[in-house]
């Protein structure tokens, strides 16, 4: 893991992956988590964040972007052992992440934040990689602060 995070480059990173078709929402952040914060993430976690876009599965309930910076949240504070503890601070950390989009958007509802949208327009795309970088900063920062890395 890295000594240092570029929260700018994490954000960047996220919105470029998305912006070049590499990836949907949830899978850039991941991807942005990566290579920037833990290379050594098993790239596996990009492929769980695979059915999350398009609020999830394409049904346009919650944002893929909150849904990829909670996969990315749970990399690192996640539990793995039944009945551990340590959940109840990743819920928390899951619900900052969540209520940060929603006191900027109102909703986190795909199906809301895109009515009225051309899912293949431009303004459809742009909105989406707004969210997308938006997200990654958010839990960059959050990672950073919960597990005391400097930021440049």
């Amino acid at each position: 893991m890295t000594d240092k995070i570029d929260i700018q480059k994490v954000k960047s990173d996220a919105e470029e992956n998305f912006r070049c078709g590499n990836f949907y929402c949830s899978e850039s952040i991941i991807s942005s988590i990566r290579k920037n914060i833990d290379p050594d993430m098993p790239e596996a976690f990009i492929a769980a964040a695979s059915g999350f876009p398009i609020g999830v599965g394409r049904s346009k309930c919650m944002c893929g972007a909150i849904s990829g910076a909670i996969i990315g949240l749970g990399y690192f504070f996640g539990r793995t052992e039944g009945k551990d503890p340590k959940v109840n601070k990743t819920l928390e950390l899951a619900n900052e992440i969540q209520m940060s989009f929603q006191e900027k958007h109102k909703v986190s509802c795909c199906k809301i934040l895109t009515k009225g949208m051309d899912m293949a327009s431009g303004e459809h795309k742009a909105q989406c990689i707004q969210f997308t970088g938006e997200m990654a900063e958010k839990v960059a920062e959050v990672i950073a602060r919960e597990l005391n890395i400097e930021t440049v």
